[in-house]
């Protein structure tokens, strides 16, 4: 049984994104697209820029509402938003998998499909390697024989 069809379910709407991008839940009919968000080739930049909008109503605040020279607040927004990004990626697959479990997926969804994208990936360029060397070998046989 295939977990990724090759049509992905419709995805939600503005409002309904920024409360998944939040940690909201999502309705059962976005299930399909969840599971494609965090196993795409793209989830990590979707990972990050989730973790991007959640930071952004923090560094407003701390550059507007905090009193204090500008390069102070700017440099203590840019330290924060630093610290969060890392601590965001050192959790990026707990994150991406609890995501999947709020979705009604068992834990381990996530790995298990990124693994096989990424296999098949292997696989693909392990084929086009082998069939360039082949060619490049019926190549060379091909002026010996000439010659």
């Amino acid at each position: 049984m295939a977990l990724v069809s090759s049509r992905i379910s419709p995805r939600p709407g503005p409002l309904r994104w920024l409360r998944y991008a939040f940690g909201g839940r999502l309705p059962e009919r976005y299930r399909e697209w969840i599971l494609h968000d965090t196993t795409c080739s793209t989830w990590v930049l979707r990972h990050v820029s989730r973790t991007v909008l959640q930071l952004v109503p923090v560094i407003a605040a701390v550059l507007f509402l905090v009193p204090g020279p500008f390069w102070i607040r700017g440099m203590s927004a840019f330290g924060g938003v630093i610290m969060a990004l890392i601590f965001s990626l050192g959790y990026m697959v707990e994150t991406t998998e609890h995501r999947l479990v709020k979705a009604d997926y068992p834990v381990g969804t996530g790995e298990r499909v990124r693994d096989q994208h990424s296999s098949q990936g292997r696989a693909a360029a392990t084929a086009a390697r082998q069939a360039k060397m082949f060619a490049r070998a019926d190549r060379r046989d091909a002026r010996a024989r000439v010659r």
